[in-house]
């Protein structure tokens, strides 16, 4: 007996795009538009009148848009959230991930690149655009004011909780060692800070071990004892919360 088909609802507030994406969708095997919404508010109400497995959004749209839309809908409790849109810069990438999303591709993505990701975000994994690895790498190695906004808008700070403050204490940093006596957020060593740093510049597991001259079973392990210790549950929630608790260093400004 086969798997029930993956539900998915498709929002975009231009039409033409909106009804293309629910063709394209629906004619992979094992995958079901159930609905499509012209901007984020009605994401918003379809997803919880249709509870979709996976919700295809939108980010710029008029109106509710798509990272208002995603915080919504990951509030409450709903399904994960793949960004489909346009850019692929900081500012439309950071706030995206903040608000929930477990998922973000650019609109020249293949149909199978698409599929992949709804699959993937579906079994509870992530899915990065490459162009997006490339924009998180970025902005650890340059822009501060990037860093500050997305601090600013963080789970932490609207909660009233300080971060740590940004600048040369602020975090170790790739390659800064693991001796420097700091005291750690939720308790994380030293070395897992190293490890949560370069998760958070984009590195996979392989090119972790190879910085850090690590074997690949003990970078998997430190990455699992990060997940454990900070209650988060994969590398984009990894990358939020250490954007959140100013764990990375931005450079300083010259």
């Amino acid at each position: 007996m086969s798997p029930p088909p993956i539900r998915v609802l498709v929002c975009d507030d231009q039409r033409v795009v909106r009804e293309g994406l629910a063709m394209l969708v629906g004619l992979a095997d094992g995958i079901e538009v159930v609905g499509s919404a012209a901007d984020g508010a009605e994401a918003v109400k379809l997803t919880a009148e249709l509870r979709p497995d996976v919700v295809l959004m939108d980010l710029r749209m008029p109106g509710t848009d798509g990272v208002a839309a995603t915080t919504a809908i990951r509030a409450a409790g709903g399904p994960p959230v793949l960004i489909l849109t346009t850019y692929s810069d900081e500012g439309s990438l950071l706030p995206a991930l903040t608000a929930g999303a477990r998922g973000y591709l650019t609109k020249d993505a293949s149909a199978e690149e698409i599929e992949a990701a709804i699959r993937a975000v579906h079994q509870g994994r992530t899915s990065l655009d490459p162009k997006v690895q490339e924009r998180l790498i970025a902005v650890v190695a340059n822009p501060k004011d990037a860093f500050d906004g997305l601090v600013s808008q963080s789970p932490a700070n609207q909660s009233g909780a300080e971060p740590l403050a940004a600048g040369p204490a602020a975090g170790p940093g790739p390659g800064s060692g693991s001796g420097s006596g700091r005291v750690w957020p939720d308790g994380l060593t030293a070395r897992e800070a190293e490890v949560l740093a370069l998760i958070a510049a984009g590195l996979s597991n392989h090119e972790i071990g190879a910085r850090l001259y690590l074997g690949r079973a003990t970078v998997k392990t430190h990455v699992n004892r990060i997940f454990a210790k900070t209650g988060v549950r994969d590398r984009a929630q990894a990358v939020r919360y250490a954007f959140a608790v100013g764990l990375v260093e931005p450079p300083p400004r010259t």
